[in-house]
């Protein structure tokens, strides 16, 4: 069959030569390319009527995802509707992949899969031709599901790994049991990469591991870092990582808690020689204060019963330049808002700073590089446990209200 449409592809479409080049096949194999999954699907920004699914092909697609109801029907029982990766109106085509979905209710969970098309020809507005399209299993296995964010969930509980700096052995050591237990979202909190020079470094660094072993399902809230911001292929990464505002800090609500997700920008000066002139952390810090500001006076903050700030870099620490900042201009926000807990990584080494310690109205746990914090919230309270990669209990914490 697939001989079949070649010969036809040739036929229509100019010499064998010239074809073989545009799709990018030897001319004696007579085999058309198929776009495969290379890497994901991962889930992206979950809010409470929208998710993004992401995911890389092995070669250029144009692909889009299905939706369906956790009801128990059947896939197949009717038609699904289908989201694209688009934009003002036009299909995107490439490796990398985001579809997001919209229009959903809160609290709800829904079965999805994506598919992906290889573009065998595509000279602009002359000819594009797509192949055939492969998708997620759904036959011989079940669907991947994602639920909506709940302001209603009576508990919230998620995991945070942080500092992880490429190192994919520790990372699935930390969360190989995230599947396994309570969890609505997991928290990259910065430097999982001590540089960004390519997108194999964030595949292979962690990325495949995280979609194998649960982001296809349990969506994670990435946090940039200081080590974020270096490398050749940094400014890639909200397109790995969309976030649910578009913007490198935002902000939601889940269960009892208003979650606040702070950029920490660089630790040094920006005009440090290491940045070539290219950093502006500290324009970037000013413009985040005045958003954190507003958002700490929006009705939604005030009236939830628990808030969480989570940034990678901790407010206080050594004088470096850009904890200097943070708690320059971060603290006394924070400080006056009623924070109930901070999450930090940065210092690779744990520590609990109790609330008063530092000039903080709130409590800051730092967990270490090679730690896994949970996290446990109601509205009586938290609770956060520190685990090791074989899985012990090092520390626990609660927190009342």
């Amino acid at each position: 069959m697939k001989t079949l449409l070649v010969f036809i592809l040739l036929f229509c479409f100019g010499s064998a030569e010239a074809q073989n080049k545009s799709i990018n096949i030897p001319p004696e194999s007579g085999m058309l390319p198929s776009a495969r999954i290379a890497c994901g699907p991962w889930i992206q920004a979950v809010g409470e009527d929208e998710f993004t699914v992401v995911w890389t092909t092995t070669i250029d697609a144009a692909v889009w995802v299905e939706l369906a109801p956790n009801d128990g029907t059947n896939f197949y029982h009717e038609e699904r509707p289908k989201y694209y990766h688009s934009e003002y109106g036009r299909r995107l085509t490439g490796k990398l992949h985001r579809v997001r979905i919209t229009g959903l209710e809160k609290g709800t969970t829904y079965r999805y899969r994506i598919f992906q098309q290889a573009v065998l020809i595509n000279e602009g507005n002359k000819r594009v031709v797509l192949g055939e399209g492969f998708g997620s299993d759904i036959k011989d296995k079940k669907p991947y599901t994602v639920t909506t964010l709940d302001r209603d969930k009576n508990e919230v509980n998620f995991s945070m790994v942080n500092d992880i700096h490429g190192n994919d052995s520790i990372f699935r050591q930390l969360t190989s049991g995230v599947k396994n237990q309570p969890t609505d979202f997991v928290v990259f909190n910065g430097d999982m990469l001590t540089q960004i020079e390519s997108e194999s470094q964030i595949i292979d660094g962690y990325l495949n591991s995280a979609a194998q072993l649960f982001a296809s399902q349990i969506p994670f809230y990435a946090v940039r870092g200081n080590h974020e911001n270096r490398g050749a292929f940094s400014y890639e990464f909200f397109n790995y990582f969309p976030s649910p505002n578009n913007n490198a800090y935002y902000s939601f609500r889940h269960g009892p808690a208003y979650f606040i997700f702070m950029d920490c920008g660089e630790d040094k000066p920006d005009s440090d020689i290491r940045y070539y002139g290219l950093s502006v952390s500290d324009q970037m810090r000013e413009e985040e204060a005045k958003w954190l500001k507003q958002v700490v006076e929006t009705k939604e903050f005030r009236e939830a019963p628990v808030k969480i700030v989570v940034l990678h870099m901790p407010p206080f620490g050594n004088g470096w330049h850009g904890m200097s900042e943070i708690n320059r201009l971060f603290l006394p926000v924070l400080n006056d808002a009623g924070i109930d807990l901070m999450l930090c990584g940065h210092t690779h080494k744990h520590s609990f700073v109790e609330k008063g310690t530092a000039n903080n109205n709130f409590p800051v746990l730092i967990n270490s590089n090679l730690w896994r914090t949970d996290v446990s919230i109601t509205s009586s309270g938290i609770r956060a446990k520190l685990v090791d990669a074989s899985g012990k209990v090092l520390k626990t914490y609660s927190i009342n209200k």
